[in-house]
Formats: C-alpha cells, sequence, structure tokens
C-alpha cells in the first residue's frame, strides 16, 4: 500500500467486496478477484438453472435483468463428463426429447455415465455414445429404433434385458384395455402378468401359457383376408394391397412377446449368472430418476431456447455423475471473454455492376423534371 506493509482484512464494502486495511497508515483498499467472481456468478446461475425460484428471488443484489447480464457468460460452459473406463454389471440406456433434439443418456445405479445428442434415435447417434464406455454384462433398454443394430455392433457380448413396462405398453397398444375377443383377453393377461415374475420356474410357466396360446389361437396369428368385392377394406390397407392379416393388431402382439421370448431378453434379469448382480427388470430408474427430473427442470424453466435447453440438460446430467468436478473447475478464459471474429471486407469484383437499385440512362431510367417532356 502506501507504507509497504501487508494489508489484513476489514470488513466488506457496501457491495460486498472484501476491504482490506493497512495497520501502519491506516489507508484501506478492495482489491478485485475476476476469479473469485466468476466462480460465485456461475454458482449463483447453478442455483437458479438447478432450482425452481426465479431470476429476481435468485440475484442477491441487484434484479433480474441484472443477474441475466452478469451470467449471460454462463452459457457458454459447456460440461463433460470424464471417460473412467471403469466396467459396470449393468448400464441403462433411454432418450429424451428436447424440442427438435434427442438426447441419449446411459446410466449405471445412481449415476449418469455420459450422453449423446442427435436428431433422432439412430444406430449412428447410439454406437457414438456406447463405444465410449466398456462394455458390461447387462444393458436394459426399451428396445427403441437403432439400439438393437448399435449394441450388436458395440456391445456384441453383453446381455440384453427389455424393459417389461415398455413390453406392457406395447401390447396394451395393439390390443387396447378392453379386447372383445376372447384371445385378446388371454394375451392381455399374459402382458400384464410379465411385471409379477420373480423366479426362474415363474418366467417357465409364463412361456408355457404364451406357447398354450399359440396352440389355441395360432390359427388367428395366420388368418388373412383377400380383397374381394364384399371384404370391408380397412382404412391401414394400401390401395394395391391383395391381402392383409384378418387380426392385424393381434398377431403384433403375439408376434412381440414371441420374438422376445425366443431371443432370451424377457428374463435376462433371472439368469443364473447374473442372478445375484440385482439386474432390474425395467428402465425405470432412468426413466422416473433422470428423464422425469430434466422434464420438471424444462418446466420450472420454461420460454427458454432450444440452446439453453440443452445446456440445462448437460449441467443436470453433469452433477449427478459420479464425481463430478467443482463447477468453477470448469471455467476457461474463452466462456468469459469469447475472441471477437474478425470483420472482413469482401472485395468487390470487377467488371460492370450485375444487380442494382439505382436508375440506369442505358435502361431508359433516370431521374425527370416537369412534365418529363409532356408538351
Amino acid at each position: 500500500m502506501v507504507c509497504g506493509q501487508a494489508l489484513v482484512r476489514n470488513g466488506k464494502t457496501a457491495a460486498g467486496k472484501q476491504r482490506y486495511r493497512c495497520l501502519g497508515c491506516g489507508a484501506s483498499r478492495s482489491r478485485e478477484r475476476p476469479d473469485v467472481s466468476r466462480r460465485s456468478e456461475l454458482e449463483a446461475f447453478l442455483g437458479w438453472l438447478m432450482g425452481t425460484s426465479s431470476q429476481a428471488r435468485t440475484a442477491p443484489l441487484g434484479t433480474a435483468r441484472s443477474f441475466r447480464r452478469r451470467t449471460s457468460w454462463c452459457w457458454n460452459v459447456v460440461p463433460r463428463i470424464p471417460v473412467t473406463g471403469e466396467i459396470h454389471d449393468q448400464i441403462q440406456v433411454d432418450g429424451i426429447y428436447v424440442g427438435s433434439w434427442c438426447c441419449l443418456i446411459a446410466v449405471s445405479g445412481d449415476y449418469v455415465l455420459g450422453w449423446q445428442w442427435c436428431d433422432t434415435e439412430k444406430k449412428a447417434a447410439w454406437a457414438a455414445l456406447l463405444e465410449r464406455f466398456p462394455a458390461p454384462r447387462v444393458v436394459i433398454t426399451d428396445g427403441g429404433s437403432g439400439i438393437a443394430a448399435a449394441l450388436s455392433e458395440c456391445w456384441s457380448g453383453t446381455a440384453v434385458q427389455r424393459c417389461l413396462v415398455h413390453v406392457q405398453r406395447n401390447v396394451r397398444t395393439y390390443l387396447t384395455c378392453r379386447p372383445r375377443t376372447d384371445a385378446g383377453k388371454a394375451l392381455l393377461r399374459l402382458g400384464r402378468a410379465l411385471t409379477r415374475i420373480k423366479a426362474p420356474a415363474e418366467a417357465a410357466a409364463w412361456l408355457a401359457g404364451l406357447n398354450d396360446w399359440h396352440q389355441q389361437h395360432g390359427h388367428l396369428v395366420k388368418a388373412r383376408t383377400y380383397r374381394s368385392t364384399t371384404a370391408m377394406v380397412p382404412g391401414w390397407v394400401r390401395a394395391n394391397q391383395a391381402w392383409w392379416y384378418t387380426h392385424d393388431r393381434l398377431r403384433k402382439a403375439y408376434r412381440l412377446l414371441e420374438r422376445l421370448g425366443q431371443a432370451g431378453t424377457l428374463f435376462t434379469y433371472l439368469g443364473g449368472e447374473y442372478a445375484g448382480l440385482d439386474i432390474a427388470s425395467t428402465t425405470n430408474r432412468i426413466e422416473g430418476g433422470t428423464n422425469a427430473q430434466l422434464r420438471l427442470l424444462l418446466r420450472a424453466h420454461r420460454g427458454m431456447s432450444e440452446e439453453h435447453q440443452k445446456r440445462a440438460i448437460e449441467w443436470y446430467l453433469y452433477l449427478h455423475s459420479e464425481r463430478p468436478l467443482p463447477p468453477a473447475k470448469l471455467i476457461k478464459a474463452r466462456h468469459h471473454n469469447p475472441p471477437k471474429p474478425k470483420a472482413t471486407l469482401a472485395e468487390q469484383q470487377p467488371g460492370p455492376e450485375l444487380y442494382s437499385t439505382g436508375l440506369s440512362a442505358d435502361e431508359g431510367l433516370w431521374h425527370r423534371t416537369g412534365w418529363a417532356g409532356r408538351s
């Protein structure tokens, strides 16, 4: 300071900054700490983003407008979950749509492993997410589009457990909650019994019941109706289609259960080598523990742009990973002081002007005065 002695803390200013005072000469000053300011701004920003309070209530000093101005740079911080290479016993995967984007998420237990943004669920997007992690022993999925092909390519040796709740919903979608035929009612009972199976013996009995259903009602699955002048044509039949399955929705429900039963993906959680791992039979952990919370987060801050919604989801997933770094560790100089783009002047091409809004005498257009030649 003035006398060269060390400063000591001496309270804070009205703005909340630390004040320092020299014990020798009595002079005082408050020193700027940009790193501390950025850290507090990011903490306030995340406190508002992860909470449900308004910006006016979150800002301790100033209004909501000043809060947005001071924390506008925080949207530039993009969190990333580092890949540890740990091999997990089970991983649940699912996707959630945000506007025109889809976020594919992978979780293990109570922690998020990673995410991948894409336009829709497809093989390339799922492969970009799965190839980051070593293959687990079991993967639990709802059977969305593209996931089966990505699993066979990236995690070919991993056992698959289909979410039984989603299978129930698919069967109910095909048969409705109140099917009219006896075959539909019996198949719906089989679908509803899936989530109540807790032992391998019960799973074997369920598969036997599905086989008995086919022995009794299998002819309905193969029944066809041919186009004729007297046949009633359903609305989903194409104009040039000569025949269709008479009980199409019943067939789809049975074929779904039959295909999953033959693939062995319905009761993986009851298998011998996985019996002691407590494998989940549903994706409820990621559906209710992650996706539902993301929807509540977006609902609490509705009105955000699509890019801000993506950043909010990324921060939530990062903060719910196993070992996230303190948010202040992610701050870089380019976040709060981005480089300004250099202005480049396009050189005008030599030669006559091709397009213009000006008047040209060559086209017979020029400014005239008076009556413009009228007599």
